[in-house]
């Protein structure tokens, strides 16, 4: 068996006081996290796409911090922009027409932003493409979505780990599976968001799921757990043992 690592989705969280954290002033969350767990996921940079000519990328100040607050053996998952993993802009009403994201799957635009976070490669675990569900509108087929990353996979580097998070059901197939092993790509298993069960998945492509790979647990709506936990995070208020 591999190496395994658990980690959470992000980590800055007031609530966590007392539990991942110390309650001194002033306080690194990362360095203290880091003390408890040798992962986690970078999500605040997915989070780029605010307009035609409005891309936010990683400050490098934030990216050296990052870099200084763990140690060596400490690994980073990376959620690529959307402003590269995004086919549209997201619509403000229904109403509003689709408008077609100039930036999407653009090799220019990711290597700056690779540029942005290169002092974070030894610590890179994988950098992960999370695509939203798309429709027929969208994307018109599953070939053509494996074609069109195929071209960019091939204008950008080759020798860092990439994952890919589908939210497709139907795109889950034997095509897609053989579509990552002969690009090198690491499945994303994603327990949410109407996906699949991560154990139906892996029984039926387990052949497949040869390297690295992530498992993404997301809970329900995050508004309504903060409700029920009315910020104490001391004990359990979902079991999930079965499930885990």
């Amino acid at each position: 068996m591999g190496h395994i690592r658990i980690g959470t989705c992000s980590w800055k969280y007031d609530s966590w006081r007392g539990l991942v954290y110390s309650n001194k002033k002033p306080l690194n969350y990362l360095k203290e996290y880091s003390r408890k767990y040798n992962t986690v996921e970078i999500d605040q940079w997915f989070w780029s796409l605010f307009g035609i000519n409005k891309i936010a990328l990683p400050i490098p100040s934030v990216v050296n911090e990052y870099v200084k607050s763990v140690p060596s053996e400490f690994k980073f998952t990376i959620k690529i922009p959307n402003s590269i993993t995004l086919t549209h802009f997201y619509k403000k009403t229904k109403q509003e027409p689709l408008i077609i994201n100039p930036y999407f799957l653009s090799p220019e635009l990711f290597k700056e932003f690779f540029g942005s976070i290169e002092k974070l490669k030894d610590q890179i675990g994988l950098l992960m493409f999370q695509f939203e569900y798309l429709n027929k509108q969208k994307m018109e087929s599953q070939k053509i979505f494996q074609d069109k990353f195929k071209l960019f996979l091939e204008q950008i580097y080759p020798d860092i780990p990439y994952g890919l998070e589908i939210r497709n059901p139907n795109y889950l197939n034997n095509s897609y599976f053989e579509f990552l092993q002969k690009n090198n790509l690491a499945h994303v298993f994603l327990q949410g968001y109407y996906m699949p069960k991560v154990s139906d998945i892996y029984r039926q492509f387990k052949q497949y799921i040869t390297s690295t790979t992530i498992i993404r647990l997301h809970g329900p709506d995050r508004s309504e757990i903060e409700k029920k936990s009315a910020g104490n995070w001391d004990k359990i208020l979902e079991p999930k043992e079965k499930e885990l």
